[in-house]
């Protein structure tokens, strides 16, 4: 016997960050307690246009955004639409979130200042952010006033930039974002 299937409730996108894949550690376990509160999910891959460094040290930054745009747009037409990433994944998602319907966010170790230029911007939707303490490469300050500015959910670990040690821990905060949606 089968285990009862559970209705559809939505469609998540998971953004891997900068120099990771569609396959890595936390996108996969988002992947997972999204799957088990009945939420589909896609994972794209970005690791083409991360290797792009003759556009910038980052890779091709403007072409991560359209390729999440295109996806975004054709998952939030078929029903409520969650975008999920990593560090620049989260940069990443967040500005799409500008441009298409999503119902929260779910950002892990984001860039609130990618550079002086390029601040986080993000819909006001419900938000949850994950971040390490000891994060070398995004002050934990500044993470916590660019949440607390948009009066999101914040769980501080004691971890660094890869939160490595809170892979569960991002599940489950993922998994209470989607609960109540």
């Amino acid at each position: 016997m089968s285990a009862p299937r559970v209705p559809v409730r939505g469609h998540c996108i998971l953004s891997h960050g900068f120099e990771s894949g569609p396959d890595a550690t936390k996108v996969t376990a988002l992947a997972q307690a999204a799957e088990r509160l009945g939420w589909t999910h896609e994972r794209p891959d970005y690791t083409d246009l991360d290797a792009r460094r003759d556009v910038s040290p980052l890779g091709d930054v403007a072409a991560r955004i359209e390729r999440l745009l295109r996806t975004a747009t054709a998952a939030a037409a078929r029903g409520p639409l969650v975008l999920a990433g990593s560090s620049l994944g989260a940069w990443v998602a967040g500005h799409v979130s500008q441009r298409v319907p999503v119902a929260a966010l779910f950002l892990m170790a984001p860039p609130v200042r990618l550079d002086a230029a390029h601040p986080l911007q993000a819909a006001e939707v419900p938000l949850s952010v994950i971040h390490g303490w000891h994060d070398d490469l995004i002050p934990a300050a500044d993470v916590v006033g660019w949440t607390c500015a948009r009066r999101g959910r914040l769980l501080l670990v004691d971890d660094d930039h890869r939160l490595g040690a809170h892979v569960e821990a991002s599940a489950e905060a993922f998994a209470a974002l989607l609960r109540p949606l």
